[in-house]
């Protein structure tokens, strides 16, 4: 293919519209330096695969917000790396890393640009999370939603709260929604080890002190689902509703194996086994950015919160101890899932009477950060609201 006929197609891949109409003044100005930005530039060195579309458009926003004086352009290559798989939280990752190298100024522009991009693509501004002392370390709340009933959402291990960011905007409409970190992860790495599942679930109730609540509907994918489970049992009263979502509610053999891989073998060697029983190969292949998130949150875990972590989940013992529970519970299975089969789902289910057991076709593991849209409808028909409609 000759560069006169790779350039605009190349121009459409990246910034997603026809150079002849989006660049129609630059060529009625001068068709030599349109000349030169199609067929030299994105018929030449950005056509070349050697670095990706989603990197070379990270490269363009970041040499353009660290050039300075260039933020009409670099709103446009904003728009286009969202546009190539670039996510929200990475571009404005990137504009605070600029700030280290290119200063504040430059990085306030570069994030105002960035910003009004984001906006324009109807991307919700971030959560500014709290921190929050809890009885032997701190850690962070994020909310979204100002009124109506409260939901506190419990992450997986390995994770943060953020693996919940893809389902808080839709939950929040009529609520009240709560995320946090777990002990041993994210902004609460580092706390003291060893641990046990009661452990958690106190801090659970912490954090609902905290937040000045009496009671909540929790919410808990994977290991947050242990942790919750642990807290109805220990205090039901303080429980709402039960929202159980790829968990287990007995022990696996295999969880000692992995804490001691992590002392072992390191973060690295945690990364494929884990990605493998979380997502299917199809979003592996795909590389979006709920996989991109998960591989690096496992990389940057430390070996002893890993393995104290999974050391707890061995003690999780709440197999039976719901027979009692008289809230609403859903139990919400994935049919893909490789981990928590629906199998396992079902049977949690059944040990839990008046719970309600869904199963979501194509879903895995990592519920949230494959299948977000399929989950928040679920949570969102389960969980009651305040709304102006009436509606749940």
């Amino acid at each position: 293919m000759e560069r006169h006929e790779r350039g605009p197609l190349e121009y459409t891949a990246l910034m997603g519209s026809d150079p002849e109409e989006t660049l129609a003044e630059v060529r009625r100005r001068s068709p030599q330096l349109y000349e030169t930005m199609i067929e030299g530039a994105f018929g030449g060195p950005l056509a070349r695969s050697d670095l990706a579309r989603r990197d070379r458009e990270l490269a363009t926003v970041a040499t353009l917000a660290a050039l300075g004086g260039a933020e009409p352009q670099l709103a446009r290559h904003a728009r286009a790396a969202l546009r190539n798989g670039v996510s929200a939280a990475e571009l404005r990752a990137l504009a605070e890393h600029v700030s280290v190298y290119a200063g504040f100024p430059r990085a306030l522009n570069a994030l105002d640009a960035i910003d009004r991009a984001l906006t324009e693509a109807g991307v919700p501004r971030p959560v500014e999370p709290r921190r929050v002392r809890l009885a032997d370390h701190e850690t962070v709340v994020a909310r979204r939603g100002d009124s109506g009933p409260a939901v506190l959402l419990v992450h997986a291990l390995g994770l943060d709260w953020r693996m919940w960011e893809p389902v808080m905007e839709r939950l929040a409409v009529g609520r009240r929604v709560f995320a946090y970190d777990v002990r041993g992860h994210g902004a609460a790495a580092g706390s003291p080890r060893p641990f046990t599942m009661e452990d958690t679930a106190a801090d659970l109730f912490g954090v609902l002190d905290a937040l000045g609540l009496d009671r909540a509907h929790l919410v808990g994918l994977s290991y947050g689902g242990g942790i919750v489970q642990t807290a109805a049992v220990a205090h039901p009263e303080r429980v709402a509703s039960l929202a159980l979502l790829a968990t287990t509610d007995h022990p696996f053999d295999a969880f000692e194996g992995r804490a001691r891989s992590g002392e072992e073998d390191g973060m690295a060697a945690q990364v494929v086994p884990s990605l493998t029983r979380w997502f299917t190969p199809a979003a592996l292949a795909v590389n979006g950015e709920g996989v991109r998130y998960a591989r690096e949150r496992v990389l940057r875990g430390t070996p002893a919160d890993w393995a104290a972590a999974w050391r707890s989940f061995k003690g999780v013992d709440v197999e039976g101890r719901l027979s009692g529970f008289t809230a609403p519970t859903l139990v919400l299975a994935g049919s893909e899932d490789a981990s928590t089969t629906p199998e396992i789902m079902r049977g949690i289910a059944d040990r839990i009477p008046g719970s309600r057991y869904q199963e979501m076709p194509g879903v895995p593991h990592m519920q949230t950060l494959e299948r977000p849209e399929t989950v928040a409808a679920a949570l969102d028909a389960f969980l009651p609201a305040d709304r102006q409609d009436g509606a749940r």
